[in-house]
């Protein structure tokens, strides 16, 4: 790297040779996973008895009540790709006729939980949402829900829209989280811990949203909150380069950094330190009347989360304590029939000693249990076997970019995966001693995503970060289990408020 440009990286706060390392990956890309077979229910995918349901449901709540759990809500991303048809009809002619989304949104438009908020906008400036629906102003009822001196919905964050409309209140996904949170996330002393990452500009908002409703929950539940925040790090953002992979500069001579996508989160991830961690994201949610069947299938993986842990820490236990033949095969038991483990064929060969130094470093691990929907269409990330570098094979969450289609073997586990992931996990972060994982020394580091944008009318290609529940993960032993489709309802587009889910 020429001196110039080291410095001038430097002086933006930046790691030279960790940006190196992302100039070679624009130069060479990343190489495909190798999946070995899609992970279904006949291999792969736990599906729970409602027996085994009832045993979690019964014996989740008192242990998660002895230890401490977070639930970890990433909630950084601006709302605006909610509005994308919106946006366009307020930048078009104003004919209506030419868009059947903004049709449906305006034909249905006391259906939404800010209908009041944003006619109350539109009274504080003279009118009202029915006097500019007869009059055809479909482009001033936009402008008063998404610009910034009406109700901002353009530039927020998901986290902070009215979602859902409750005889007694209209809530936000952050309102909703914390209803969540009291079901299934209630750890030690009685508190209910949430982390929210949030971007900068959004933190003070946020905060101000929580602290008008935290007031009400804990007396109403009889419950502690602890809600803390977090921000994306600078220092994961990545180069983004020209096409040429030169780096790309802005107009004042600087280097163009960018986020680096969700797994950035990876270290806000790594900075919590407890005994149970859920991961879901902010827009995952729905009103009290469905939150049934996500309340019991969260005890249940965070259940089985803690049992399959307990037997891996006796396993550990044994190896440290004695490695004899029952210790090895004890952990193989394990690793095999607990942890679905598939040995590499060089295992058999090794000796003892080398065993039981192969089992520990495939125990003692992060575990994570993922619950997996049946695949509908929606897109996402599949779970799939992967042959690892030591030739074992582990269960992984793919991304459809990181699978090689022009190879027809790979094509046919792709075209043969039955279920899809909806980020919905439960992570142990702490070793069988009690000390936290280092997380970042389980990520594959190249399981990137390369992609091109635009900035300032020149392309550009941009780099992201392993996926947080992808190649951030891909160290981690894994479980996946399949969870009803019902708890899985994100959205994507503001008319996806309008589906039964949502109201």
């Amino acid at each position: 790297m020429e001196a110039g440009l080291e410095s001038k990286i430097l002086s933006q706060g930046m790691n030279p040779e960790v940006v190196q390392q992302q100039i070679s990956h624009f130069e060479n890309g990343f190489p495909f996973l190798q999946i070995v077979a899609p992970a279904t229910p006949d291999n792969g995918i736990k599906v729970l008895s409602e027996k085994e349901l009832s045993h979690f449901k019964k014996t989740y709540p008192e242990k998660a009540s002895q230890i401490e759990v977070v639930k970890f809500v990433p909630a950084s991303g601006a709302a605006s790709r909610m509005f994308k048809d919106l946006f366009a009809f307020l930048e078009g002619d104003g004919d209506i006729s030419k868009s059947a989304f903004v049709q449906k949104f305006m034909n249905n438009i006391e259906k939404f939980a800010f209908y009041d908020d944003l006619n109350e906008v539109l009274q504080s400036q003279g009118s009202s949402i029915n006097q500019k629906l007869d009059s055809k102003d479909y482009k001033g009822i936009l402008a008063a829900l998404l610009d910034a001196d009406g109700l901002a919905y353009g530039s927020l964050p998901k986290g902070l829209l009215r979602f859902h409309t409750y005889p007694e209140e209209r809530r936000t996904p952050a309102h909703e989280h914390l209803i969540e949170g009291v079901q299934y996330a209630t750890g030690a002393g009685n508190t209910v811990k949430i982390h929210f990452t949030v971007s900068p500009e959004h933190e003070s908002k946020f905060k101000a949203e929580i602290a008008s409703i935290l007031p009400k929950l804990e007396k109403e539940y009889g419950i502690n909150f602890d809600i803390s925040y977090s921000q994306q790090k600078k220092s994961t953002d990545t180069i983004a380069v020209n096409m040429d992979n030169t780096p790309f500069m802005e107009e004042d001579g600087s280097i163009l950094f960018r986020p680096a996508g969700h797994g950035a989160l990876l270290e806000n991830l790594n900075d919590i330190s407890a005994d149970l961690i859920f991961i879901k994201n902010i827009d995952n949610v729905v009103p009290d009347r469905l939150k049934g069947d996500t309340k019991d299938y969260k005890m249940a993986i965070g259940g089985l989360l803690l049992e399959i842990q307990e037997r891996v820490f006796e396993a550990l236990l044994r190896l440290k304590n004695q490695q004899d033949d029952a210790a090895v095969s004890h952990a193989e038991h394990v690793l095999k029939h607990h942890l679905g483990v598939k040995f590499p064929e060089s295992y058999e060969g090794k000796s003892l000693t080398e065993k039981a130094a192969y089992l520990e470093s495939k125990l003692n691990r992060p575990l994570r249990v993922c619950g997996m929907v049946k695949n509908t269409g929606e897109p996402g990330g599949g779970p799939f076997w992967v042959k690892d570098g030591d030739g074992s094979l582990s269960l992984q969450i793919a991304e459809t970019a990181q699978i090689d289609l022009n190879d027809p073997e790979a094509k046919k586990h792709f075209q043969g995966s039955t279920h899809f992931n909806p980020v919905d996990l439960v992570c142990g972060t702490k070793d069988f001693e009690g000390n936290d994982f280092d997380l970042l020394k389980y990520r594959d580091m190249m399981t990137g995503f390369i992609t091109e944008k635009s900035k300032s009318g020149k392309e550009l290609k941009a780099l992201e970060l392993p996926g947080l529940w992808n190649g951030a993960m891909a160290g981690w032993n894994t479980l996946f289990v399949e969870v009803p489709i019902i708890t899985f309802n994100p959205v994507k587009t503001v008319n996806d408020l309008l589906r039964d889910e949502h109201q």
